[in-house]
Parts: structure tokens; C-alpha cells; sequence
């Protein structure tokens, strides 16, 4: 393993990754995003604006990081009243549970990819997620920071977490779907 104190990468096993230490994810290039099916068909998606995460980089890449704080009342979906349904009692019930968190537990990496295992609390319900990884590179922008790319996908049903509001349809199924795939799109920039 290479490392350089100011070299916003380094070598592990013939593979670039991201220096060692605290990199804090930039909101505004941050895309925090979930997709589920209305009348079990069509694609509706979102997003979450209000993203307060770091990523600890180990190390050894399996000893690395990641906690999150989501602002729950930040959902946009695009459609003013399915976000305030989403923010309502029925869903994330923001008055009483206005943040969602996101903690890591446990990394294994090869290369470029690997899998995140989290806990993850909304509404009040904590449960094990895991979102497989990749990190896709590094640049420095024009006011001279070190940032770094990562994607991540992982599928959850929304039940386990007490989102539980739907309603049955005449022709069988139900308006909203169980399953809700989640994606994410995360600038980070180091800290010095």
C-alpha cells in the first residue's frame, strides 16, 4: 500500500482508492433517491435534499465508515400532494420522527465495489440494509478540494421500517408497492 499525506488517493492492491481519513458529503451533490411502483406498474421516483453524512475512509478499505442523518420533511418526489402524503402519519411521520439515520456496521471490499451493511432507523424502526457499492473515482474542482465518487444500490421493503399505508385494488394487487429500490449518488470532500 502507497499513501502520500496530500495525495487525495492511494494504492491497495494495484487499485486507486480514496486517501485515508474523513471525507463529508456534499449535499448539494448528493442524491439520496428511492424508486417504488404505483398500481404495481408505473416507476415514481425521489429524492431526499437534506443529507448530513461523513464517510471515514479505514485504513484497510473493509474498516471504513459511514453515518448519515436524513431530513425526512426534504422528500421531493415532484408531486407537491404525494410529498406531503409522504410526509403525513401515514408514512414518515415527520412531526414525530423528523430524521432517518443511517450508521454502517460491517464493509467487505475487492477493488472498486463492495457491500455496505448499515442499520437503518425510520419511523423509529431500525433494520440491516445493505447497498453494494462502488467507488468510481476522484477530482479536484475548481476551488481546489479532493472530492470522491461513490454510487450505491440496495432494494428494501418498506413494511420492515412501518410503512405499512396502502390500499387494494379492484383488479388484485395494491396501489403502492412493498419493494423500494434505493440509490445513491455521493460527491464527498475531504476534510483537512
Amino acid at each position: 500500500m502507497t499513501r502520500s499525506a496530500t495525495s487525495p488517493t492511494r494504492t491497495v492492491d494495484g487499485v486507486e482508492l480514496p486517501a485515508v481519513g474523513d471525507w463529508k458529503v456534499d449535499p448539494g451533490h448528493a442524491e439520496v433517491g428511492f424508486l417504488g411502483r404505483h398500481f404495481m406498474l408505473t416507476k415514481v421516483r425521489g429524492r431526499f435534499t437534506g443529507v448530513d453524512a461523513t464517510v471515514y475512509i479505514g485504513e484497510r478499505p473493509e474498516d471504513s465508515k459511514v453515518t448519515a442523518v436524513i431530513d425526512m420533511a426534504s422528500v421531493n418526489s415532484g408531486d407537491t400532494a404525494r410529498d406531503d402524503h409522504l410526509r403525513s402519519a401515514e408514512f414518515f411521520d415527520v412531526a414525530e420522527h423528523p430524521r432517518a439515520t443511517f450508521t454502517s456496521t460491517s464493509v467487505s471490499w475487492n477493488g472498486t465495489s463492495g457491500t455496505l451493511a448499515s442499520d437503518l432507523t425510520i419511523k423509529g424502526f431500525t433494520r440491516r440494509v445493505e447497498l453494494d457499492v462502488d467507488y468510481l473515482g476522484h477530482a479536484k474542482d475548481p476551488w481546489g478540494n479532493d472530492r470522491t465518487v461513490f454510487s450505491a444500490r440496495g432494494r428494501i421493503n418498506r413494511e420492515d421500517w412501518g410503512l405499512t399505508w396502502n390500499m387494494a385494488l379492484e383488479t388484485g394487487g395494491f396501489l403502492v408497492s412493498k419493494e423500494i429500490e434505493l440509490s445513491l449518488e455521493i460527491e464527498a470532500v475531504r476534510e483537512v
